[in-house]
């Protein structure tokens, strides 16, 4: 039997991760909980599909035109080793899979890990020195900013689809999905922006 395409693998995953994350709470420790161990699993499992590896070495030649983007692979690997991180401990400063990670840490991480793409250290930054996008053009892959310090650009996740966007949240919490649309996320989002080859 035919392997599906690791895009339609990645449809299919989220709209799981929509069905049992959408009613996460931005203060709890783990809302998906056991759930997320399963995601893991079936996005690890989804790295040994055909195309489904990006070379990590040159990656700012591996990225393709970011208009053109959506469904790419690059941008599916990206998603795929995200979910790798869920998890893992926030840690203030962190940028690292032993100690843990801020939320710019982990941007930062996984768009090196992924792509080989590094990108400046602070939320802030990052937000400078990546490509504006409107809400409606959002794609698997790309940040999305909120204000969750009374500044702009003090938090950043990266968006998976659905509406849905992983993140390093707060100490005492873990990477994990939420919802964008829920009330504490909706009212404090900050925009949106898309990595390129002239971001890092």
């Amino acid at each position: 039997m035919k392997k599906p395409a690791i895009s339609s693998c990645l449809a299919a995953l989220l709209l799981g991760l929509s069905s049992h994350a959408s009613h996460a709470s931005p203060l709890a420790d783990d809302p998906l909980g056991a759930f997320a161990q399963k995601q893991l699993k079936a996005a690890t499992s989804l790295q040994s599909l055909p195309g489904s590896s990006t070379p990590t070495t040159a990656g700012r030649a591996q990225l393709q035109a970011p208009r053109a983007r959506h469904g790419t692979e690059p941008m599916s690997h990206v998603v795929v080793t995200a979910l790798g991180y869920l998890g893992k401990p926030y840690v203030y400063g962190g940028q690292s899979l032993d100690k843990g990670f801020d939320c710019s840490g982990f941007v930062l991480s996984l768009y090196q890990r992924s792509l080989g793409l590094k990108l400046p250290r602070t939320a802030a930054e990052q937000a400078h020195a990546t490509e504006k996008i409107e809400k409606h053009e959002l794609a698997p892959g790309d940040l999305v900013f909120f204000n969750t310090m009374k500044r702009r650009y003090s938090h950043v996740g990266i968006y998976l689809g659905n509406g849905r966007f992983i993140h390093a949240p707060r100490a005492g919490a873990v990477i994990r999905i939420e919802n964008m649309e829920i009330s504490y996320w909706k009212q404090r989002f900050n925009g949106a922006r898309r990595v390129t080859t002239a971001s890092a």
